[in-house]
């Protein structure tokens, strides 16, 4: 009887924990994808749609194509600086029936090179 008990607790804390892991994962391949989108924007020559494609391209690549769905970016001043700021807002991974809901969002910033 201990066995059932101590042993549904340790299943039901490792989908937990299996959770987080998948949900963290996730966050930081979007956050470095929406870095690598806003870097490549922010080069000479490039425009903010720029960034939003290959924010897509990568995302679609690293993890799938429902997580590239949503990505913008835009030319904004961050402490009198010129940034390209790509945002990326996609699901939040679930395993099974359970767990949260909603959507997550990450930002990243590149300073813009002028010619």
């Amino acid at each position: 009887m201990d066995f059932v008990l101590v042993g549904g607790l340790v299943t039901v804390l490792f989908v937990g924990v299996l959770q987080l892991t998948l949900t963290l994962h996730v966050r930081n391949t979007l956050v470095d994808c929406a870095a690598q989108g806003a870097r490549y924007a922010a080069a000479a020559g490039r425009a903010p749609s720029d960034g939003v494609a290959r924010t897509g391209a990568l995302a679609a690549a690293s993890l799938s194509a429902a997580y590239a769905g949503e990505v913008a970016a835009a030319r904004t001043v961050v402490d009198g600086l010129d940034v390209i700021e790509v945002t990326v807002t996609a699901p939040l991974p679930v395993l099974g029936l359970l767990g949260p809901a909603g959507a997550l969002t990450v930002r990243a910033h590149a300073l813009v090179e002028d010619p």
